[in-house]
């Protein structure tokens, strides 16, 4: 046990390098890049502190190049959900009692191992296999995850500084033990910081893990166990499995010992998954902890004195950026008729001007989706959009799957505010808007607010306060993180915590100590210093 009350390091935000023409980041990636697409590697599961091969395996090919192998990885047996289960349970007992200063300097060396030695390679496992281009690989697999594991170990300590009174009488201490039995982490493709996060936030608190990443992320996250494995994290607490989703979660969600769910994804998976928890509840050994993220269908506002240039730009990054591929991007707007020609110039020039391809080029700010079905999906809603009557795409909208997964930013305008592109979830770089009469501004938050079944993300812009004040009380509900005068993305662990409501999860704050205190189960202890004798009360007496 520790022999002292410890200060951790201080938690700072990971600086976001520039990559600029001339800097040694730029050769760094670059030549990471090139070694990296032009190798194959052989990705395998990871066990107990093994690592386990199959011979069932998949190939892995970049988003922008699918013709073009990169490796493969290992594809999963019943038995080695099991074995990562079993294995999991009988590394707890060592790691729950573990001493939290110990676990705190595991992950804490991870970010500086991410922010330095595998700074270039992680970065360019995220360019290669999810189509980043080197700054959203950047702020995302380099800095914002090097952020949470920083600010993570921080917020643990403020939680275990968290006690009850004491008195004379008696001394309390609360306890902030792991779940009992192990925890299941499911991460998604878009964020390589959220697939290394959602385990190591729960590993950190004391638990075990299985962690099953999203198909067409587990490139990076080899990148993500090698530094771990490099930490120090010990066998048994993160084991890594690959394959079949069904066959894996069911298997997960059957043992008595499963006690919590980490997830970030589609809505439709979170509430089956939700549905399979309860479904199984009386075979648990404990209540399991529910922790979900999922859609968005996120919207700026543009009020009349917000200024044009601001609002296009606000769509033009909130709309494209990572193709649209984020769950806080912007999907749908909704701007004010007197200000509408001047924004659409800007943004027509903007969206022509970016170039799209392979984020090997550095000059380019689009690269391609993440796979086919997400191709064949986007492509239908655009082909839809160019043959209805009531609406008009003004700019981008061709597509081509030819050597990459191309999908042009594309911006359609609609007369119907409940057009289908308004309302539904598409995840891609695709934006639809409608504009508003200039006196309808608060008929317009109405819409806003009962148009989506999501509540993520949202902006309003404005110059007018009295219009930020109506438009943030009535879209109170509608987003979880809420933006003025900005886009609806980038936020950053450690000042603004990120989740949201209604269908898009259980607003549980990633990045803050809300999330950590899900992974744990407080003890109340009680110690009494002088102990009665009598069971009589004063009030007995005669």
């Amino acid at each position: 046990m520790g022999k002292g009350f410890f200060n951790v390091p201080i938690a700072v935000n990971e600086p976001v390098k520039s990559y600029a023409p001339g800097s040694p980041e730029r050769a760094a990636v670059l030549d990471a890049y090139k070694t990296m697409f032009n190798s194959k590697i052989d990705v395998p599961m990871y066990i107990n502190g093994q690592d386990v091969k199959t011979e069932k395996t998949h190939t892995m090919s970049p988003p922008h190049d699918h013709k073009h192998v990169v490796g493969t990885h290992a594809i999963a047996e019943k038995k080695h959900i099991d074995q990562a289960i079993s294995t999991a349970l009988e590394a707890r007992t060592a790691w729950a009692d573990t001493p939290w200063e110990h676990r705190a300097g595991i992950f804490l060396k991870a970010a500086e191992l991410i922010a330095g030695p595998y700074r270039a390679k992680i970065n360019a496992a995220t360019m290669i296999a999810q189509s980043k281009t080197v700054h959203q690989a950047e702020i995302d697999a380099a800095c914002e995850l090097i952020d949470f594991l920083r600010f993570n170990v921080q917020y643990m300590t403020e939680i275990y500084h968290d006690q009850p009174e004491s008195t004379s009488d008696a001394w309390n201490r609360l306890e902030y033990r792991p779940l009992e039995g192990f925890v299941y982490a499911v991460t998604p493709f878009n964020f390589t910081a959220i697939a290394g996060n959602l385990p190591a936030c729960m590993a950190l608190m004391g638990n075990v893990v299985v962690w099953k990443p999203s198909d067409s992320q587990i490139y990076s996250a080899k990148v993500i166990m090698d530094v771990f494995k490099e930490a120090g994290v010990p066998a048994g607490v993160i084991n890594v499995v690959f394959g079949d989703p069904v066959m894996i979660t069911d298997t997960v969600l059957a043992s008595p010992d499963f006690s919590g769910l980490h997830f970030t994804g589609s809505t439709y998976v979170f509430k089956e998954l939700w549905k399979q928890i309860g479904n199984n509840i009386h075979n648990y050994k404990t209540y399991p902890k529910i922790v979900g993220e999922t859609g968005g269908k996120d919207f700026i506002v543009a009020h009349k004195t917000a200024h044009p240039k601001q609002v296009a730009t606000a769509i033009v990054r909130g709309a494209f950026e990572f193709q649209g591929q984020k769950c806080s991007a912007a999907s749908r707007a909704y701007v004010s008729k007197s200000i509408w020609n001047e924004v659409k110039d800007y943004m027509i020039k903007d969206v022509n001007s970016f170039k799209m391809g392979s984020p090997e080029d550095l000059s380019n700010f689009i690269t391609a989706v993440i796979h086919e079905g997400s191709f064949d999906k986007l492509a239908k809603y655009i082909d839809q959009a160019k043959a209805d009557s009531n609406v008009e795409i003004i700019v981008g909208g061709n597509h081509d799957k030819t050597k990459g997964y191309f999908i042009e930013p594309t911006v359609i305008v609609t007369e119907d505010p409940n057009y289908t592109t308004m309302r539904e979830e598409l995840f891609g770089p695709v934006i639809t808007i409608y504009v508003y009469d200039d006196d309808k501004f608060s008929e317009t938050l109405t819409l806003v607010d009962q148009t989506s079944e999501y509540a993520l993300t949202g902006a309003i812009l404005a110059q007018d306060r009295y219009a930020v004040v109506e438009a943030t009380k009535a879209l109170q509900n509608c987003a979880g993180n809420f933006y003025i005068n900005d886009k609806p993305t980038g936020a950053v662990v450690g000042q603004q915590p990120f989740g949201g409501a209604r269908a898009s999860g259980t607003n549980d704050k990633a990045g803050s100590a809300l999330n950590l205190l899900r992974w744990v189960s407080p003890r109340m202890i009680k110690e009494t210093f002088v102990t009665p004798v009598d069971y009589r009360y004063p009030f007995l007496g005669e």
